[in-house]
C-alpha cells in the first residue's frame, strides 16, 4: 500500500466539553452508579450505532496468522487506549474466529480517568465470573458437609481431568488489566509497555483530543502551536511494535484529515489500511458516518523527531 501525500495544512475543531477530563469524568461516574445498582447496564458503546465495534473486529480478524495475516491469536498484544468502560477489549477477549479461536494475548485497557478504570475493573469482573460459571453457593456446599457420600471416593484420575478441562477453558480467555494513565502527560509504565503491543486500539480518543480547549496547545521553541493532536502523534507512535498497527476509530475526521495529522516524514506512522462502512450521498457527496484507519509503525523507525512544524488552520472547524 502506498502513501498517500501529507498535507501541509491541518484544520482545527472547535474546543468542547468533550475535550475535558471532567466531562469524562462525570460521565463514568453517573456509569459506575448505573453499573453498581444495574450490573446488566454496562454504559455506552460508543459508535454503536454504525456497529464500528464488530467492524474493527471483522478487520482485526483479516491480520490473524490464519487469514495469512501476521497476527497471532495466542499471542498478540492489545492496548485499548481510552479505554472508558472497556467494551471493546470485552468484545475483543469473547470475540472466535471460524476455528472457535480468540485472542488470548495481553490485553491492556488504559484512561485518563480514574473512574473509568474502576468501571472498567467492575465490570470485567462481572464478565470473567460469568464465564467462570458464576458465584458459588456456599450454603448448598455446607449442607452437604456431614454426609459421606460415594462421590468422595472418585479416582484421582477424574478429578484431574476436571482440573485440566478448567485450565483449559480459563486458557481460553485473554487476561484484561486496566490502569490509570495520561498518554499526553506521562511516560509509559514499562512493566506494562514492555517491547509494545502488536496492536493500539482508539475508538474516539484521538477525537477527544482533538476537541480539546485552546489551552491545551503548547507553543514550540520556534514558536510554533503545538496541538495536543500532534502530542498525540508523537507519543502514540512508542506503544507499538515496530512493524505494527494503530487502528483509529473516529467519527470526527474523514480517512484524508486522519493520515494529515498522523502520517508525517518524522512521525514514524505510515497509512496501512481502512475499514469498510456503509456510505451515503448528500450535497453531491459521498461519505459515512465513522471511519477505522489502521496505521503501521515503521520497522526502522528509532525515535521522534519533535520538529514538525506543519501549519495548522485554526480558522477551519467542524466535518466534511
Amino acid at each position: 500500500m502506498t502513501d498517500p501525500e501529507e498535507n501541509n495544512t491541518r484544520k482545527l475543531l472547535d474546543p468542547s466539553e468533550l475535550g475535558t477530563k471532567e466531562y469524562w469524568e462525570k460521565c463514568y461516574q453517573r456509569e459506575l452508579k448505573n453499573n453498581t445498582e444495574d450490573p446488566d447496564d454496562e454504559g455506552i458503546n460508543w459508535f454503536e450505532e454504525s456497529h464500528a465495534e464488530e467492524v474493527v473486529l471483522q478487520l482485526l480478524a483479516t491480520y490473524d496468522l490464519t487469514s495469512g495475516g501476521v497476527l497471532d491469536r495466542a499471542e498478540a498484544r492489545f492496548l485499548d487506549l481510552g479505554t472508558g468502560n472497556g467494551h471493546m477489549l470485552m468484545a475483543l477477549r469473547e470475540n472466535e474466529d471460524d476455528y472457535g479461536e480468540r485472542w488470548r494475548g495481553e490485553m491492556w485497557g488504559v484512561d485518563y480517568s480514574p473512574t473509568s478504570v474502576r468501571l472498567a475493573r467492575r465490570i470485567y469482573e462481572g464478565r470473567r465470573k460469568e464465564d467462570e460459571g458464576g458465584d458459588d453457593d456456599d450454603d448448598d456446599d455446607d449442607d452437604d458437609d456431614d454426609e459421606k457420600e460415594e462421590g468422595e471416593e472418585e479416582d484421582e484420575e477424574d478429578e484431574e481431568e476436571e482440573e485440566n478441562d478448567e485450565e483449559k477453558e480459563e486458557s481460553e480467555y485473554a487476561k484484561v488489566k486496566f490502569v490509570q494513565w495520561d498518554l499526553l502527560t506521562e511516560q509509559a509504565d514499562e512493566k506494562w509497555l514492555k517491547d509494545g503491543f502488536d496492536v493500539v486500539l482508539d475508538k474516539g480518543t484521538f477525537d477527544a483530543i482533538s476537541l480539546m480547549p485552546a489551552a491545551s496547545a503548547t507553543t514550540t521553541e520556534a514558536g510554533a502551536v503545538h496541538h495536543p493532536c500532534e502530542t498525540y502523534r508523537e507519543r502514540v507512535v512508542e506503544l507499538i511494535k515496530p512493524g505494527n498497527f494503530l487502528f483509529v476509530t473516529s467519527c470526527n475526521w474523514t480517512k484524508e484529515e486522519l493520515i494529515s495529522w498522523l502520517v508525517t516524514e518524522n512521525s514514524g506512522l505510515r497509512y496501512h489500511d481502512e475499514a469498510k462502512y456503509p456510505t451515503f450521498k448528500f450535497g453531491g457527496k459521498t461519505g459515512q458516518s465513522v471511519v477505522t484507519v489502521v496505521f503501521k509503525r515503521d520497522d526502522l523507525w528509532t525515535g521522534i523527531v519533535r520538529s514538525d512544524t506543519a501549519a495548522v488552520d485554526s480558522t477551519a472547524s467542524g466535518t466534511e
